[in-house]
């Protein structure tokens, strides 16, 4: 009896319809992308890393901790545990706190972490536009609390790109890019299949990131802190433009 059910549960044609819902049979993910929307990642990606190279920059000049990536900022944070420099301590701990309060505030205004069309990356870049705005205002009066403001920006921007074909698309810092890259040279000297866009992005991110943080001293030096006001305006540009863009296309589907 046994062994008839198993022989029936072999041979059932739901089967097929039983494999293909297991948790641990994942879709294949397509090698190639669509030219055309390849054109648009490649677009965003190299903008938001030039705005994160500059608002860094015009920080840097300011404060002398890197708001866009928070490796530097921890380690200025144990320095200024082992030396008791509470004044200090302080800053550098709302710069920290700041970023992640961005990641979060992304991640719940775009919802997901898969780079695709229709998601609010509009939404997210006005709010990014309006804390900047907001640190400006602050720095120019001499609050740190913009400090903090400017890498809650840099948090809300960094949490909006995420994986894309196997890509992990970071644009406020580059030290994964540099990897990415050297993993993928390491291949192609090995004689493996490396795609030639996938390491086009990569080089071009991070080609975009230190042109931003070029643009962000000579800015620096002409307008101090004000500069921030670019970056301000550039991401209320760019997310108007993008949610304009997108609820004006035709046949769009609501991501």
């Amino acid at each position: 009896m046994r062994h008839e059910a198993r022989k029936w549960c072999i041979r059932s044609p739901l089967l097929p319809i039983r494999l293909a819902r297991m948790p641990y049979r994942r879709p294949r993910i397509p090698h190639r992308a669509a030219p055309s929307e390849r054109r648009l990642v490649f677009a965003g990606a190299v903008s938001l890393a030039g705005l994160a190279g500059f608002i860094n920059v015009v920080v840097l000049g300011f404060f002398h901790v890197p708001v866009s990536h928070m490796s530097g900022a921890v380690s200025r944070l144990s320095i200024d545990v082992a030396t008791r420099n509470l004044a200090d301590l302080r800053v550098v701990v709302s710069i920290v706190g700041g970023f992640l309060v961005g990641a979060m505030v992304s991640g719940m205004v775009i919802g997901g972490r898969k780079l695709r069309p229709g998601r609010r990356y509009g939404v997210a870049l006005l709010i990014e536009g309006g804390v900047l705005a907001v640190a400006v205002a602050l720095l120019r009066g001499g609050n740190a609390l913009g400090v903090t403001l400017a890498a809650t920006a840099c948090g809300i921007q960094n949490a909006m790109a995420s994986s894309y074909y196997g890509l992990v698309i970071r644009t406020t810092h580059v030290t994964g890019i540099v990897t990415d890259l050297g993993v993928m040279m390491g291949h192609w000297i090995r004689h493996r299949r490396v795609p030639t866009w996938k390491l086009l992005l990569m080089l071009s991110i991070l080609v975009g990131f230190f042109g931003g943080g070029v643009a962000g001293a000579l800015a620096f030096a002409w307008l101090g802190v004000t500069a921030l006001a670019l970056a301000s305006a550039a991401c209320v540009v760019a997310g108007g433009a993008y949610y304009a863009w997108w609820h004006t296309r035709p046949g769009r589907v609501r991501g």
